[in-house]
């Protein structure tokens, strides 16, 4: 696993043997970062669920300012810090241990960008997007970016946010949400 592109491009990130974490694959990852690059300058991204921060680091190497590492495991985060350190981005990252539920109550700031990549078999994207939405933390334009199974079926709508694209990676589904935009 590698970071494919931008400043920290061809970075090799460390990874655990571990099947309950699974990185986004390079292939889904350069599809998803080719939609969002607009996003990205001086923006602010949550990586929850971030299993290695395969995906934020990303975001950093492409012209994010700030980061949001977020996971409830300890292994992963001693890794997420593991290849922050070898990035040596420390400045433009934040870590949070926990529970999602947690972890979106301590982030300080909203964001332009939020990739969610759970485990797909515990059906948490709905009520994450839905909190996501109550506490006001998708910034005005922003995008959701949830990765799931292909046997998910995400609705096309969430509060006041709609489904603007949806992609399919074998059995992986990219699926992108993002403000309802008023008449």
């Amino acid at each position: 696993m590698r970071i494919i592109a931008g400043e920290l491009k061809g970075r090799r990130l460390a990874t655990l043997a571990d099947s309950r974490i699974r990185p986004t694959s390079e292939k889904v990852k350069e599809a998803i970062f080719s939609m969002i690059a607009s996003y990205l300058d001086d923006a602010v991204v949550i990586d929850l669920f971030s299993g290695t921060g395969n995906l934020g680091l990303e975001a950093i190497s492409r012209g994010a300012n700030l980061v949001f590492f977020g996971d409830k495991s300890h292994k992963s985060m001693e890794l997420i810090r593991k290849n922050i350190q070898y990035c040596r981005v420390e400045k433009k990252c934040i870590t949070i241990l926990g529970d999602w539920k947690q972890i979106l109550k301590k982030i300080s700031k909203p964001a332009d960008v939020i990739f969610l990549d759970p485990p797909y078999e515990e059906g948490l994207l709905e009520e994450c997007i839905e909190t996501i939405q109550t506490i006001s933390l998708l910034n005005e334009g922003g995008i959701i970016i949830a990765e799931h199974g292909f046997r998910q079926v995400l609705p096309i709508t969430v509060g006041s946010l709609i489904k603007i694209k949806e992609k399919k990676y074998g059995t992986v589904v990219v699926t992108f949400y993002s403000q309802q935009v008023e008449d």
